[in-house]
C-alpha cells in the first residue's frame, strides 16, 4: 500500500484546522491511543451533565451510492457535537472540496465507545472503520483511499493499517495516507500555525503552552521534537508538554517559571477538543484538572 498519498492535502487542511483545535471553547481534543481515551470518554457518559451541541447540524457521512472512488476520512471521534462539526467535519469537507467531483468523501470513526455514546444520546449513526469499509465493498467502490486525522504514527494507526490489510483484495487499489506530523516539513508548518493562531498573545510577557494528549508508544516523541522546532524558530516562550505523557506538566511549569512572564495561556495541541481538553485541561470544577 502506498503512504504518501494525500498527506500534503491533509497538512493544508489540518493547519487550517488549528484554528479550532487549539481554542480552550467548547470544541474536544484528539487522542492518540484509544483505551485511555475511551475509558476518560466511558467516564464522561457517565457524568455528562452539559450541553455539546446539535447532532443533527454534523454531517455523518455515512451515505450509499458512492460511486468507484471513495476517500474514507478515519478519525477517533468525539461525542461533542460542535467539535465534531467544527473540527473534523471540517477537516472532511475541506478534502472534499480539494477533490471535487473526483472522489466520494466518507467518514470512519476508531473509537466505537463513542459512536455508541452519540446513538444512544442523539439517535445518530457513525460507521466504524469496518463498517465503513463494508460499506464501501457493498458500493462498488474499486479505488479506495484512506486518509487519518492522527496527529502522530501511533497504535491507532498502526491498527488501521492491520484492518486495511484484511480488505487487500476487496479493491482494485488502496491507498493510505500519513499522519500529520511526519516529514520535518509537517513538524515546520504545524508550528507556523501554532504561532499564527496565538499571536494576539505574544507579547514577550506571556507564556503560550499547548498540552497533547501524550502516549506511551514510541511516537510520543512528536512533542519533543516540536519542542526542538519551537526552538529552531526562537519561539521562545512557547512550550510543549502533554497531559498523559512527557513532556509532563510538572515539566512544562518548571521550564515557565524560569521566565518573568505575567501570564500563561493553555491551548490543547489536538485535532479536537472535547472531554480532555474541556475536562482534564481547563475544568473549573475538577480538582484534578
Amino acid at each position: 500500500m502506498k503512504k504518501k498519498i494525500l498527506v500534503l492535502l491533509l497538512g493544508l487542511s489540518m493547519i487550517m484546522m488549528f484554528a479550532f483545535a487549539t481554542g480552550c471553547s467548547k470544541q474536544e481534543s484528539e487522542p492518540e491511543e484509544a483505551e485511555t481515551e475511551e475509558t476518560a470518554d466511558a467516564e464522561a457518559e457517565d457524568d455528562e451533565n452539559y450541553e455539546t451541541g446539535d447532532a443533527s447540524l454534523d454531517n455523518p457521512r455515512n451515505q450509499d451510492e458512492i460511486g468507484e472512488n471513495e476517500l474514507l476520512v478515519v478519525s477517533f471521534g468525539t461525542s461533542f457535537n460542535d467539535s465534531r462539526r467544527l473540527t473534523i467535519g471540517a477537516v472532511e469537507q475541506a478534502i472534499e472540496d480539494a477533490v471535487g467531483d473526483t472522489y466520494s468523501v466518507r467518514r470512519g470513526f476508531t473509537a466505537q465507545i463513542i459512536i455508541d455514546h452519540i446513538m444512544k444520546r442523539d439517535k445518530v449513526k457513525i460507521d466504524n472503520v469496518t463498517e465503513a469499509l463494508d460499506r464501501a465493498v457493498d458500493n462498488g467502490v474499486k479505488t479506495l483511499v484512506v486518509q487519518p486525522t492522527h496527529l502522530m504514527n501511533g497504535l491507532e494507526y498502526d491498527e488501521l493499517k492491520e484492518t486495511l490489510a484484511g480488505y487487500a483484495d476487496s479493491f482494485d487499489k488502496i491507498a493510505v495516507g500519513e499522519p500529520l506530523l511526519t516529514s520535518d516539513d509537517d513538524f515546520s508548518r504545524v508550528a507556523d500555525a501554532m504561532i499564527n493562531a496565538t499571536k494576539d498573545y505574544d507579547d514577550g510577557e506571556t507564556a503560550i503552552v499547548f498540552m497533547g494528549h501524550g502516549t506511551e508508544a514510541e511516537s510520543n516523541a512528536i512533542y519533543e521534537k516540536m519542542q526542538g522546532v519551537r526552538d529552531d524558530k526562537s519561539m521562545t516562550n512557547y512550550f510543549i508538554g502533554t497531559v498523559e505523557a512527557t513532556p509532563s506538566l510538572e515539566d512544562v511549569m518548571a521550564a515557565v517559571g524560569k521566565g518573568e512572564y505575567k501570564r500563561v495561556i493553555l491551548r490543547p495541541m489536538m485535532v479536537v477538543a472535547g472531554d480532555l481538553a474541556n475536562n482534564d485541561m481547563a475544568s473549573p470544577d475538577d480538582p484534578e484538572s
